[in-house]
């Protein structure tokens, strides 16, 4: 764990970990709204390769209202991104994005409460994943 994310390795292939990733958010109350395949998109738009990394952009409706009714510009931080990516054959890390993170950047220490909330169900997701 760092200051932004949440983070772990698991053995397993990039599908599964994204689909195992997808169940876990998805228990503690997370759709997931958009899916990158930025390694797909690199190739595309540049030609040069990275690293299979795919980017989920996940919400919790309820949190999400009340940070949006709390202070709108918390629009410019959601959603929440799971970054999955290939580490090693066979190996991936899950990286959850920590809410309470991007809550500080707008300096509001009632957004940052709610996100408390919020970074333990991301954290329950990623153990769970």
């Amino acid at each position: 764990m760092n200051d932004i994310n949440f983070k772990r390795e698991i053995a397993d292939t990039l599908d599964r970990a994204v689909e195992r990733a997808t169940k876990a958010l998805a228990a503690e109350g997370f759709g997931i709204l958009t899916r990158i395949d930025m390694h797909s998109k690199i190739k595309e738009k540049t030609g040069k390769d990275i690293i299979p990394t795919v980017i989920l952009g996940a919400c919790n409706p309820n949190l999400a209202y009340e940070a949006y009714t709390a202070n709108s510009d918390v629009s410019s931080l959601l959603p929440c991104n799971a970054v999955i990516r290939v580490i090693a054959p066979g190996k991936v890390s899950l990286e959850f994005v920590k809410p309470t993170a991007m809550m500080r950047i707008l300096g509001d220490a009632n957004l940052e409460k709610l996100a408390g909330m919020a970074d333990e169900m991301v954290g329950r997701a990623l153990a769970n994943a």
